[in-house]
């Protein structure tokens, strides 16, 4: 008897220390990614940042630079810009493509929809920059300025057109999981197949479309490369672009100016998030079963 209770109380104690190890080990992670952020939310209130997380020697003169440089609000508004622009097309092409390859049946539906997502991995931002830029300079040349360098919409098609396949091949999963019985009586009734996608399929895959949305938001939000290279006016650059020039000619970080205007930048993104997870939720999968 008094081994079995031994043994009992060996297991309770290796229990209650690996226990107490998980939780030390979560809290030393917790901390990791805790104090970059701690960082970003002290280092704009203080008159001479440094690398290290520290009570700030409080001052606004931080904000009041942001404020008066030229482009920053522009910037900004131009990161909005390109961001709403680009999820509409991709939610929307998401969207129509989705629908149109869960109710139709062909041959190797599956196989181009991995397909065009190995591709969209596969060939990155970098490697496709040299073939884009020729692309939109002959476009803006022989079709249209608007599809040309230097034209927010042009970037917007490009980002779109980098984000769709994966859009799509998510979108997917949401629309298979809508009954087709529910669309049966509308199709009686003589509704067309863009109507019940609109009507019937779109409130049913909300939470989806609302996802795919914020994952394209994000994805243009941080990205530099393309409207770098795509866009010469400075008065139509993103903030993502803007940051390039709160380094000093040596290539040294003005750490008060740049921590600054990341707070900034990462504010409408942050709202954004807290809204749509507030109402509609997060999801990578569809949740209606038939």
């Amino acid at each position: 008897m008094r081994s079995v209770s031994d043994d009992d109380a060996r297991r309770a104690a290796w229990r209650m220390a690996a226990r107490i190890g998980f939780y030390a080990l979560t809290c030393l992670i917790a901390v990791f990614f805790a104090l970059p952020l701690l960082w970003l939310v002290t280092a704009p209130f203080d008159a001479s940042p440094t690398y290290a997380v520290e009570v700030p020697e409080a001052t606004l003169e931080n904000f009041a630079e942001i404020n008066a440089n030229p482009y920053a609000w522009g910037s900004m508004l131009n990161s909005i810009l390109l961001s709403a622009g680009t999820a509409l097309f991709v939610v929307v092409g998401a969207a129509l493509a989705a629908y149109a390859l869960s109710r139709v049946r062909m041959p190797g539906r599956d196989a181009l929809l991995y397909v065009l997502l190995l591709l969209s991995s596969v060939v990155t931002g970098t490697a496709a920059m040299v073939p884009l830029f020729l692309l939109v300079s002959e476009l803006g040349d022989g079709v249209h300025p608007s599809l040309g360098i230097d034209s927010r919409f042009a970037v917007m098609l490009v980002m779109a057109g980098g984000l769709l396949p994966a859009g799509i091949f998510m979108l997917k999963d949401f629309v298979d999981t809508v009954p087709k019985s529910y669309e049966e009586s509308a199709r009686v009734f003589g509704a067309s197949p863009l109507r019940i996608l609109k009507d019937i399929v779109a409130p049913l895959i909300a939470p989806g479309l609302a996802t795919i949305a914020v994952w394209t938001v994000v994805n243009v939000w941080g990205n530099f490369l393309v409207p770098f290279i795509l866009l010469r006016d400075p008065e139509k650059q993103p903030a993502a672009v803007l940051m390039r020039t709160l380094y000093t000619e040596a290539g040294q970080p003005n750490l008060a100016l740049l921590s600054t205007f990341s707070l900034l930048y990462s504010l409408p993104v942050i709202a954004m998030y807290l809204y749509v997870s507030r109402k509609y939720g997060f999801r990578f999968h569809g949740g209606i079963k038939s």
